[in-house]
């Protein structure tokens, strides 16, 4: 039995779409983070980072594992599945992993940011961080063309990857000309264990969808966490 600590962030849902797809047990323990849960005492021990995700394998003497892409590659290492055994193909997953959690998730968390939470509008911001994604978009795009998944089979590279993209619209970013990171998108949405990761736990608003009233009242409860300097665990 595996618990996961989380939230209905794009790293939290990067987690449970992983444990779904490989079939492992998992209870689920999702953390208020308006409340600042993720940085009291007993999950720091588990955490000391204090933010979501984060596991507890009892099956290897309560282990516990924090950041999203260490879990991928726990939880594929742990089964021998969604990544390779052999050096070449194990290093491209790890390469493609390593794309969104230092390009992809940090972009889009920052577009996020300027574009959604910030008191005022801070233009030069929005449209650097925007760009970037978008930049980072084209690679997927261009790579896709000539792969049906990143790195071979799919993989935790395509989890990690398709659980910030999915939300683009989020980052006020169309991949409307994107046809082909579009078909990947829309392909790894199709799939049962990812339509059942995405609900544990469901959010409280469509990420996927630009319903502005929704937005709106989403944006300013963030936001209040943003100005007082709370962390906002996960890169919602």
């Amino acid at each position: 039995m595996i618990d996961l600590y989380t939230a209905a962030t794009p790293n939290g849902h990067k987690v449970s779409i992983a444990l779904e797809e490989l079939g492992l047990a998992y209870s689920l323990r999702v953390l208020d983070l308006s409340a600042n849960e993720q940085k009291e005492p007993w999950f720091l021990a588990i955490n000391p980072n204090g933010r979501i995700p984060a596991i507890v394998d009892h099956d290897e003497g309560d282990f516990a594992v924090f950041e999203s892409g260490a879990i991928l590659i726990y939880l594929a290492e742990k089964t021998g599945r969604l990544m390779p055994q052999d050096a070449r193909g194990r290093s491209r997953v790890l390469q493609w992993l390593m794309f969104q959690m230092g390009g992809i998730g940090p972009m889009m968390g920052q577009a996020n940011v300027f574009f959604r939470y910030f008191p005022e509008k801070i233009q030069p911001a929005i449209d650097r961080y925007q760009g970037e994604v978008r930049r980072l978009f084209r690679v997927l795009d261009g790579h896709l063309a000539k792969h049906e998944y990143l790195a071979g089979d799919y993989s935790i590279a395509d989890i990690a990857n398709w659980a910030w993209v999915r939300t683009h619209n989020w980052s006020g970013v169309t991949i409307d000309d994107l046809p082909n990171l579009a078909r990947w998108r829309d392909q790894i949405r199709a799939r049962p264990a990812v339509q059942r990761g995405i609900e544990m736990p469901p959010s409280s608003l469509d990420l996927e969808g630009d319903g502005e009233e929704q937005a709106r009242a989403f944006s300013d409860k963030v936001r209040n966490m943003v100005e007082t300097g709370r962390s906002r665990s996960g890169g919602v």
